[in-house]
């Protein structure tokens, strides 16, 4: 039986033993939590983990979770790991769009202009109408917004949509 951590256990000369870690972060990405430090911050190593599982981008190197590329492909795996990018990138439109369209709760995780950014709230809202609970009050109040959002639940049964819904005035017959 194989063990899903084997940088773990693994002497603390092998956890920084590049050619080590890059085998098994190909196979499990989350592992690079287990990495020397000096790997987390290795850009190759990194892009590697990430590439298996967008979640290993918690465990990137501070300067490496700026790095819009390595961003990039870890949200495309996971949208929500754009909880672990810089504040920068958790601002840039392209970034935000490739979250959301993976996971539109990613959207709790954009900066205040994004969320109030229709184009990046409809499209996490067309791929999660409980995305709305993290739009701006004005895209909260907006009644196609809402709509779709309901829609997008496909019934009012979402406390947080039915709550929106019966905000913003809108009759549950408009559905």
């Amino acid at each position: 039986r194989r063990s899903k951590w084997v940088l773990e256990f693994a002497s603390a000369d092998l956890r920084s033993d590049k050619e080590v870690v890059l085998e098994v972060v190909r196979n499990n990405g989350v592992e690079l939590k287990y990495a020397g430090r000096d790997l987390q911050a290795d850009r190759e190593v990194v892009l590697e983990a990430v590439k298996q599982n967008g979640v290993a981008l918690e465990y990137a190197g501070e300067d490496l979770r700026a790095d819009r590329e390595l961003v990039l492909e870890a949200v495309r795996k996971d949208g929500v790991v754009i909880e672990y990018a810089s504040e920068n990138l958790r601002g840039d439109t392209e970034v935000v769009l490739e979250s959301v369209r993976e996971n539109g709760l990613a959207l709790q995780y954009a900066n205040e202009i994004l969320r109030a950014d229709t184009e990046v709230v409809l499209e996490a809202v067309r791929q999660n109408g409980e995305a709305l609970e993290y739009a701006s009050d004005d895209l909260q109040a907006d009644k196609d917004m809402v709509l779709l959002a309901a829609r997008c639940c496909g019934q009012l049964g979402s406390d947080v949509i039915g709550n929106l819904v019966r905000e913003a005035g809108i009759e549950a017959k408009t559905f």
